[in-house]
C-alpha cells in the first residue's frame, strides 16, 4: 500500500471535550505569549483547535478493495453495484464523515467507489472517486449534491397542479452548466392546457440549443422522443414534487414500477413520492436517477460574479460593457442591459439572472 497522505480536515463539533470546571493550574505561574517557546501556540482555556491532521491510505494500490457505483443513500447505509452487478449493503468509513465539512453527506448517489468486503454483502466505502457531472444545491446552508457522475439532466416541470414555475427553471439550467451536464426540459401534464400558450416558451429556450420536450402520460404525447434523448446516456430527473417525474419514467420504461402521488387538493403543491434518489438501468440503454421533489432550489456556493457564465445568451454581449467588473445590474454602459432593451435577450432571462446575483432563494 502506498504510503498515507497527511491532510488537515476540521473537528466536528461535536467531537470536542468542554472544558474542566476546576481549573486546577489557576495559581501556576501565567505564560507570557512574548515568553512562549517559538512553535507553540498560546491558547485559551478550552478552546481546542479547529483542525486536526489526519494521514489518508492510498485506496487504489491495495487489493482489497473492490470497486463499485453508489446506486442509493438511506440513513447510515449505501447500496453498491460491483463491476459483477451485484449490490453490497455498505457503510462509509468515519473518516470520510469527519472530510465532509460541507456537504449533508459524504457519499451521494452515482459515486463511485472503493469498497473493503467482508466476503458476503456487506462492506465499507474506503475512498470516493473524484466526481465529474454533479447536481448540487443548497440546503440548511450545506451543500446537498443530489447525484454525481451523470451526463445530462432533465427539468420536469408541470403546465399545471403545480402551476409552472419559469424562474426555477433558469436556477436548475444555471445549476447545470455549473455542474458541467447538458439540460434538457420537459414541459409535463400538457393534457391539461392549451399547447399553443407554450410555445413562446419552447422557442425562447429551443434557440439556446436546450432540447423542449411537451409530453403528456396519458395521451403519450413526447415520450418517445424522450426515450431516445435518455438512450445510452446517464440522466438525472429533477423538479418540483408532483410535476410527474416518477409518472414519466414509468412510461418509458414500462414495468418499473415507481410509486405516483396526486397533487394535494388543499395547497395545490406536489406530494413527496420519491424519498431517496436512486439509480435505476434502463432496458433500452443508459441510466436515470429519479431524486425527491424540491420546493426551492438555490444554488451552492456562487459568487454574484460568477453569475453571468451560466447564462449563455449573455457571452456575445458582455464583451461590449464599459467596465470590465460590470454586474449587468445598475451600470450605465452594460452591454448585457441594452441587449435586454433591444430583445436580443429575454427580459425574464434578465430578471431570473438579477434573482441569482441578488441571491434570492425563490
Amino acid at each position: 500500500m502506498a504510503k498515507g497522505k497527511k491532510v488537515r480536515v476540521e473537528f466536528r463539533k461535536n467531537r470536542g471535550k468542554p472544558p474542566r470546571e476546576n481549573d486546577f493550574t489557576r495559581h501556576v505561574g501565567q505564560v507570557e505569549a512574548d515568553d512562549a517557546v517559538s512553535g507553540e501556540r498560546v491558547r485559551a482555556k478550552g478552546d481546542l483547535s479547529r483542525q486536526r491532521t489526519v494521514t489518508l491510505d492510498d485506496p487504489v494500490d491495495s487489493t482489497d478493495f473492490i470497486s463499485g457505483r453508489v446506486l442509493r443513500v438511506f440513513g447510515l447505509f449505501s447500496d453498491v453495484e460491483r463491476d459483477d452487478g451485484t449490490i453490497l449493503r455498505c457503510t462509509v468509513r468515519r473518516i470520510l464523515k469527519t472530510m465532509s465539512l460541507d456537504e449533508r453527506s459524504a457519499v451521494t448517489t452515482g459515486d463511485r467507489v472503493k469498497v473493503r468486503w467482508d466476503g458476503k454483502n456487506e462492506g465499507v466505502i474506503e475512498h470516493v472517486e473524484p466526481r465529474r457531472g454533479i447536481l448540487t444545491r443548497a440546503s440548511r446552508n450545506r451543500e446537498h449534491i443530489l447525484v454525481a457522475n451523470v451526463d445530462q439532466l432533465v427539468v420536469v416541470v408541470s403546465l399545471v397542479d403545480p402551476a409552472l414555475k419559469v424562474h426555477l427553471i433558469d436556477r436548475y439550467l444555471a445549476s447545470a452548466e455549473k455542474g458541467e451536464l447538458k439540460p434538457i426540459l420537459v414541459l409535463n401534464k400538457v393534457d391539461l392546457t392549451d399547447p399553443a400558450l407554450v410555445q413562446p416558451l419552447v422557442g425562447a429556450y429551443s434557440q439556446l440549443g436546450i432540447p423542449t420536450v411537451l409530453t403528456s402520460v396519458p395521451t403519450g404525447l413526447g415520450i418517445d422522443r424522450l426515450r431516445n434523448l435518455l438512450r445510452n446516456q446517464t440522466t438525472v430527473f429533477s423538479g418540483q414534487s408532483g410535476v410527474g417525474k416518477s409518472s414519466l419514467l414509468n412510461a418509458v420504461e414500462p414495468g418499473l414500477g415507481r410509486l405516483v402521488r396526486e397533487v394535494s387538493d388543499v395547497t395545490n403543491k406536489g406530494q413527496h413520492t420519491t424519498t431517496t434518489a436512486e439509480l435505476i438501468r434502463l432496458s433500452f440503454g443508459g441510466w436515470v436517477v429519479d431524486t425527491p421533489g424540491v420546493r426551492q432550489f438555490q444554488l451552492w456556493d456562487t459568487r454574484p460574479e460568477e453569475v453571468e457564465g451560466y447564462f449563455r445568451e449573455f457571452r456575445p454581449f458582455v464583451t461590449q460593457c464599459g467596465f470590465p467588473d460590470c454586474s449587468h445590474t445598475h451600470e450605465s454602459k452594460c452591454g448585457v442591459k441594452s441587449a435586454v432593451a433591444k430583445r436580443l435577450i429575454s427580459d425574464r432571462r434578465y430578471y431570473s439572472y438579477l434573482g441569482l446575483f441578488n441571491g434570492v432563494t425563490e
